[in-house]
């Protein structure tokens, strides 16, 4: 039965897509089976993965709001084992729409839950907001994970963040736990990178009850480069540090949850 992870944080430009993008493909190329949901009305995990939103003509928004199944509205990627739920225009107004409706919260929990046994992760894109979208998420999710860039005031604006995941265990999800923090955009080779990283694992701690990754995400200009291709990092530049990071955090996550890779290569 998957793990549902959402991975948010309402600061823009700390890696939350591309993490989600490559994170998916990374697991995927380990041999699981992966469901990516973005949730993101920028639809930028979409287009990373190959659907860009002009391409699509049904998904995440009529999963929430017209009755529509997984089955209705996932997508097939060229990364064996990845699967998408991609975003449509229509989206930008879900926040809007879902003010009204009977169990707004839970909307995204109900579609996933049906479908929780047919995949190993499902890992949920969210946008840099805390609004019914991102609740959305954290309803349907066993655990949030946190990209978190390497600089400083990095931390400015997480209690906003913490507040809410704290609020949706007390109300809505008395399971959701964080499944850890990332740090992104790092580099060791300066004293604030550093310092940043120190700083982070003395706050959060280390260790799979939701601390700091040992892995870190490197700066890398084919991490950003790769979505222009439709394709993860993971696969568009094998060799590159930021595939080999991201291989590293799918191995990490996979340990922490007492599993191991499944290794495939990606045509």
């Amino acid at each position: 039965m998957a793990r549902i992870i959402a991975i948010s944080n309402q600061k823009g430009g700390v890696g939350k897509t591309t993490t989600s993008i490559n994170l998916g493909g990374a697991l995927a190329l380990a041999g699981h089976r992966v469901l990516l949901v973005d949730l993101d009305p920028q639809g930028n995990a979409s287009s990373g993965v190959g659907w860009p939103r002009t391409e699509v003509e049904d998904g995440v928004y009529d999963l929430l709001l017209e009755g529509a199944s997984v089955d209705d509205v996932a997508r097939m990627t060229d990364v064996p084992g990845l699967e998408l739920i991609p975003v449509t225009d229509a989206l930008v107004g879900a926040e809007v729409e879902l003010v009204g409706e009977m169990g707004r919260e839970r909307r995204l929990h109900s579609a996933l839950d049906a479908v929780r046994d047919r995949y190993d992760w499902i890992l949920i894109d969210c946008p840099p907001s805390l609004g019914l979208l991102t609740i959305n998420a954290f309803v349907a999710a066993d655990s949030v994970l946190i990209p978190l860039q390497a600089e400083y005031f990095a931390m400015e604006g997480l209690s906003g963040l913490m507040n809410t995941v704290a609020q949706v265990q007390k109300w809505l999800n008395p399971a959701l736990v964080r499944e850890g923090v990332l740090l992104t955009l790092q580099d060791r080779r300066t004293n604030l990178g550093r310092e940043v990283e120190a700083q982070t694992r003395e706050a959060f701690g280390e260790g799979s009850d939701g601390g700091v990754f040992m892995t870190t995400i490197p700066r890398n200009v084919r991490l950003a480069e790769a979505p222009s291709h439709g394709l993860p990092a993971v696969v568009w530049a094998k060799h590159c540090p930021g595939t080999r990071a991201y291989i590293e955090l799918a191995d990490e996550l996979l340990a922490r949850h007492g599993l191991r890779a499944r290794r495939v290569e990606a045509s």
